[in-house]
């Protein structure tokens, strides 16, 4: 029988209401229409357990302001995950060092530390797997994690890392094998491998072992004469087989959680008008999650 888990939010999903990150406009952020209490208020409303939430989300990431998102989590009976990032490209607010994004895990009463390799990668992307400058970086990583495994082993932390879309299986694999700690795994993203030419279902078969976490994601494939493009759309609507995937991670990865994102595709919609868009998708993913999936509470 499949196991029931539990079913998280990554904010990442409402990024037109200001929430998860700017990702790709650096220059023109996004206002924030809600803030993380407001969306904690809307979790428990949704019948959500967990929030997968980032830097942006806290807004600041002093002391006190970590404390209170630790109390009102707790109030509001969520677990939350911490996402951030080594470097991040276009929203400085996720980059974090390895022990700083760990600390913050810590204080904001979180059990798990989600960390984007942010690779850069030579071109062309295609069988660039394991490329000298590609190891360059790895070997980088393997050691800053090596650095901070007293501080996991302090706080009960673990460390996942995610195959984000600059990056292989096999290269966050070789990194958890370099490692070898069992406080480091994984977060397998159910689309972010064809980010570099990789099946998403071999992504996800290979990762699923190890995976802490995950972001349970759906995209929908278009062709024209141009070429090929992924829009994110909500749960179900895409070209994702979200019952096998789901099915696999149950099967093999050592979570109780599945955190759904939508990467929504604004499209040639207005910012108000795609941002309700964003939300209604986002109750779709929901209902999708909790009925056909019979992820969360039952219904």
């Amino acid at each position: 029988m499949k196991k029931r888990m539990k079913l998280g939010l990554h904010t990442y999903t409402l990024h037109l209401w200001g929430l998860g990150q700017n990702w790709g406009i650096q220059a023109d952020p996004r206002p924030k229409e809600i803030d993380l209490f407001q969306l904690m208020d809307l979790a428990v409303e949704w019948g959500l357990d967990g929030l997968h939430i980032t830097g942006c989300d806290l807004e600041t990431k002093d002391d006190a302001r970590l404390a209170a998102v630790r109390d009102a989590a707790q109030d509001h009976g969520l677990y939350l995950e911490y996402n951030f990032s080594r470097n991040e490209e276009f929203d400085p607010r996720l980059t974090d060092t390895l022990e700083k994004g760990i600390d913050i895990t810590h204080k904001i009463g979180a059990d798990l530390a989600k960390l984007s390799l942010d690779i850069r990668r030579p071109r062309p992307l295609y069988g660039s797997c394991f490329h000298p400058k590609v190891m360059r970086q790895l070997c980088d990583v393997h050691e800053e994690i090596l650095a901070v495994l007293p501080v996991l082993e302090k706080n009960g932390i673990k460390l996942a890392v995610e195959n984000h879309t600059e990056t292989f299986a096999d290269e966050i694999l070789w990194v958890i094998h370099q490692v070898n700690h069992p406080l480091v795994g994984a977060c397998v993203d159910t689309v972010n491998s064809m980010g570099v030419l990789e099946n998403p279902e071999q992504a996800v078969e290979k990762l699923a072992p190890y995976a802490f976490c995950n972001h349970f994601c759906d995209h929908k494939l278009t062709r024209d004469q141009f070429g090929i493009r992924f829009h994110g759309v909500a749960l179900g609507d895409g070209d994702i087989d979200c019952v096998k995937t789901l099915q696999i991670i149950c099967d093999q990865s050592p979570t109780d959680r599945i955190t759904f994102e939508i990467e929504w595709d604004m499209g040639e919609d207005s910012l108000e008008v795609a941002r309700e868009k964003e939300m209604a998708a986002c109750k779709k993913s929901i209902q999708y999650a909790r009925k056909i999936l019979k992820i969360g509470r039952p219904v």
